[in-house]
């Protein structure tokens, strides 16, 4: 009997709170804000330039991954924004970009600056490209 109340699906929409699954944001707040995001994400490669210790790459990290999610908050407001026919190939520039920030992320944690270089170049495309889509 627990088991038919739990996968009851009435009563999980019921139960279930949408508002995590979609950003808590309007679409003309994540367009003001895409340009600032993408540009504060680039700027990481500063941090990565400069970075000569351990301690450093890890701050390098943290900004890489905060600065990712509000770039990735915005680009999906936008995109669940478009029409139908627009937004498959805006999904799989973000996910393009988002899985390079993600190689960057393990790169630096590898410090493979090699990888660390390629995938930098990845998101600047993805980014730039995603910017002049939107």
């Amino acid at each position: 009997m627990f088991g038919s109340l739990l996968f009851d699906s009435k009563r999980a929409n019921a139960t279930f709170d949408f508002g995590v699954t979609t950003p808590d944001q309007t679409v003309e707040e994540a367009e003001s804000g895409i340009r600032y995001h993408a540009q504060s994400l680039l700027q990481v490669k500063d941090l990565f330039e400069s970075s000569s210790s351990t301690e450093l790459w890890k701050e390098a990290q943290k900004a890489l991954r905060k600065r990712a999610s509000y770039l990735k908050q915005d680009i999906y407001t936008i995109i669940q924004s478009k029409p139908g026919s627009e937004r498959p190939q805006l999904r799989k520039l973000y996910t393009f970009l988002f899985n390079n920030v993600t190689e960057l992320d393990y790169a630096a944690r590898d410090k493979d600056m090699t990888r660390v270089w390629e995938c930098y170049g990845n998101i600047a495309v993805a980014v730039n490209d995603i910017l002049s889509r939107i």
